[in-house]
């Protein structure tokens, strides 16, 4: 079933995994929100400063920031509760992934990409 994603530290890099997870996303039916102040829009997708600027529900929050820029981002998340965030390899934080799972947000530590590329997302 597609999903709402939300790409936190979205980037234009193609180079980045997070430009090729947005793509990757995209390819598998899903729609990515870019979330990073830097960008306005990536590859014609509209791409939110924050957070609390998106309109649509979210489903899932990939990330792919350190987890000393997701604390200050933590709250936001709790706030939409999405069904699921995803901790990419590098954002692993125990900490803010238990603070989640307190309020029942599911919590996976995987690769979105090995994720689609093996329909397990």
């Amino acid at each position: 079933m597609p999903e709402n994603v939300a790409i936190l530290g979205a980037s234009a890099k193609p180079a980045r995994y997070a430009y090729k997870a947005q793509v990757a996303l995209l390819a598998h039916g899903h729609t990515p929100v870019p979330i990073n102040p830097k960008y306005q829009q990536i590859d014609g997708i509209q791409c939110f400063s924050d957070l609390k600027s998106v309109s649509v529900d979210i489903d899932t929050i990939t990330i792919y920031v350190r987890p000393e820029i997701l604390y200050s981002m933590s709250e936001d998340i709790i706030s939409i509760h999405p069904d699921r965030v995803i901790f990419n390899p590098g954002s692993e934080c125990r900490e803010i992934a238990d603070r989640f799972e307190s309020v029942n947000i599911t919590v996976q530590n995987a690769c979105t990409l090995v994720l689609l590329n093996t329909f397990s997302f």
